[in-house]
């Protein structure tokens, strides 16, 4: 049951991935771990066959981003997509007031969605309201930031740059040689303001541009946009959509973060007959049986209970 971690294209949506690697690897039973957007490239986890039953968990898996934000011009999308819908003078700014503003986002906090987004409003998808001319009130939604850091200003995107390496916490920087990163095309000539992010589940690097540029004095939208990691997956660990079907895939056990029980065969039969069986341990477990999965459980201090199961 493996999980692979892909390296999404420019242009391409995660549900084109997503049917390239059922082609691929000969099976309907594909999912993924958090979508991005078209102009988006980076970490897209994919779990197949038995490790989909993984996505209801890892989808709350916190994620890193290298943002290009674009200052002084506003779209509809929020991003590149555009067209530009609004421009604003950009005032003088220090690093220090930049991260000064960044740090102001961090913690739990609400933000609301962009307009061109997935949601279902009434029933219907927020952007196919959007595109029909419509404007829906979206309600805002918890979000947590980690971390946000300024990695430079810079006079528009076109000269923001592109290569970066990853430190041993995995905080992308700028570099001389390591991942060349491609963008969408420029809507212009826009002072641009390149972050590393580290975000909860749920927040729309968008709106957090956005967002920014009203921090900032200005408008903004989201010019660029890489996502270095998923969860325990990183971009280091990434193959390129074409090459999924010759890939080995990655061992599902270590897609949680979860301390693991080793269960007897015992166990293992009463969990996946959905018995609650005595366990004075509390939290969240995973559960194996001779280093397969048996399930998801989460403990009281009494006994377990399971939240998914494999057969």
């Amino acid at each position: 049951m493996p999980v692979y971690v892909t390296d999404k294209p420019l242009n391409l949506t995660s549900h084109d991935v997503v049917a390239h690697a059922r082609r691929a690897l000969h099976t309907r039973r594909v999912g993924h771990t958090g979508t991005l957007d078209p102009l988006a490239t980076g970490v897209l986890v994919l779990c197949v066959e038995g490790s989909t039953k993984l996505v209801q968990f890892m989808e709350a898996d916190s994620k890193d981003y290298l943002a290009y934000i674009s200052l002084g011009a506003g779209t509809p999308t929020l991003d590149a997509e555009g067209p530009v819908e609004e421009t604003a003078s950009v005032p003088a700014l220090s690093g220090k007031e930049v991260q000064e503003a960044l740090d102001r986002f961090l913690g739990p906090g609400m933000q609301v969605p962009p307009q061109y987004s997935a949601i279902q409003v009434n029933g219907q998808r927020a952007y196919a309201a959007a595109r029909a001319g419509e404007h829906t009130e979206l309600p805002a939604r918890p979000v947590e930031l980690h971390e946000l850091t300024a990695l430079g200003l810079y006079g528009s995107v076109q000269e923001a740059p592109r290569t970066f390496t990853p430190d041993a916490g995995g905080r992308w920087q700028v570099a001389e040689t390591g991942h060349t990163f491609t963008l969408p095309p420029a809507l212009g000539e826009f002072p641009t303001l390149l972050v590393w992010a580290r975000v909860g589940s749920g927040t729309y690097i968008r709106s957090l541009a956005r967002d920014i540029g009203a921090a900032l004095g200005t408008v903004a939208h989201l010019s660029g946009l890489v996502r270095t990691r998923a969860g325990r997956f990183g971009l280091e660990q990434a193959v390129n959509v074409d090459d999924l079907g010759g890939a080995a895939g990655l061992d599902d056990l270590k897609a949680l973060a979860l301390p693991t029980i080793a269960a007897s065969p015992e166990l293992a039969l009463q969990l996946r007959q959905g018995q609650r069986p005595e366990w004075t341990a509390a939290g969240r477990f995973l559960v194996t049986l001779n280093g397969e999965l048996v399930a998801v459980a989460d403990g009281d201090g009494q006994a377990l209970k399971v939240v998914r199961a494999w057969a």
